[in-house]
């Protein structure tokens, strides 16, 4: 049988999805938000947002609208996606469509950007029915709300249980534009209606 014509994947694409720069150990539940900045030792102050001036300054690039892999005959608009009142990050409603976690970085900006997107439901196959298939070297387009197009080639592809989610790996802070296409994988699970692994695909800026 296959895998479309099983319970659909979509609760399976609420995925482990990730703990979100905390660093804790990922849960079934979903993605937590960012932690609040801390004070500095012994000062109970609070510190304010306008008192802040940051030392480095990066260029701003336009909201990403459209994810393009020619390869895999993607050719998606992107929902912009946030979390949760749970915390998790919400998925496209649509499983034609793909969706990028506006928490994170803007594909472009120096940091990882992650587009999310369900591999099928009971209706048949998703935008990521062959993500797992994805070749090292293939190219990636994100086209954005200004004309431009971030570029970007997969370095790496894999497949991890999702309670092994590798959430440094794939939210870790970085002065590089990298993305990350996430999807569900791997077995299906009747009794949760959900699959068992994510597939993650690692992409650098070209």
């Amino acid at each position: 049988m296959p895998p479309y014509a099983r319970t659909a994947s979509l609760v399976g694409l609420a995925l482990a999805l990730i703990v979100v720069l905390t660093g804790a150990e990922p849960q079934m539940s979903g993605v937590h938000g960012p932690a609040a900045p801390a004070t500095a030792i012994g000062d109970a102050r609070p510190l304010a947002a306008e008192s802040f001036k940051s030392v480095t300054s990066y260029p701003t690039v336009a909201e990403p609208v459209r994810l393009r892999i020619p390869a895999l005959h993607v050719d998606s608009r992107l929902d912009r996606l946030g979390l949760q009142p749970d915390g998790s990050v919400a998925v496209p409603k649509s499983t034609a469509v793909a969706g990028w976690y506006d928490g994170g970085a803007r594909p472009g900006q120096p940091g990882p950007a992650v587009i999310l997107g369900h591999v099928d439901s009971f209706r048949g196959p998703g935008i990521f029915i062959n993500l797992s298939t994805v070749k090292i070297g293939t190219r990636v387009e994100v086209d954005r709300t200004d004309g431009s197009t971030a570029t970007f080639t997969v370095t790496r592809v894999a497949k991890v249980a999702k309670v092994r989610f590798p959430t440094d790996l794939v939210y870790a802070p970085t002065l590089d534009p990298t993305l990350r296409l996430v999807t569900c994988g791997g077995s299906f699970d009747q009794a949760k209606g959900s699959y068992r692994d994510n597939v993650i695909a690692f992409a650098d800026e070209i």
